[in-house]
């Protein structure tokens, strides 16, 4: 974890998450134009900085936590109607990483250097 400028400690995620040839189009499509209340619920739940990436079939997000709960945040985001909502749009077009840990929707992955 690092600080932020603002003197914020940051944490910063990646993850990992494949996109099925077929469902490229449509996941691009809702991604372009991300619903206000996902994108309200992330800010609340202090999540910034946050960026999806596609390389082939795969995607990668990475994001900063700048809250003090990560666990009560992201329960916060999961417990949100509208995010609820998105999830049953977008998460069918995903699939899975078969090495991701007991639990996960998209595989974290360590962070192995970093440089501000």
């Amino acid at each position: 974890m690092t600080t932020s400028e603002n003197g914020a400690d940051v944490r910063r995620i990646a993850s990992v998450i494949g996109l099925p040839p077929e469902n490229r189009e449509a996941y691009e499509r809702y991604h372009g134009d991300a619903w206000a209340g996902v994108l309200a619920a992330l800010r609340r739940h202090q999540v910034r900085n946050y960026s999806i990436y596609r390389y082939g079939d795969l995607l990668f997000s990475y994001l900063e936590y700048v809250g003090d709960d990560y666990e009560a945040d992201m329960a916060g985001i999961a417990a949100d109607p509208v995010t609820q909502e998105w999830w049953s749009v977008v998460n069918p077009l995903q699939r899975p990483l078969d090495d991701r840990a007991e639990g996960e929707w998209w595989h974290e992955i360590p962070e192995i250097f970093h440089a501000d």
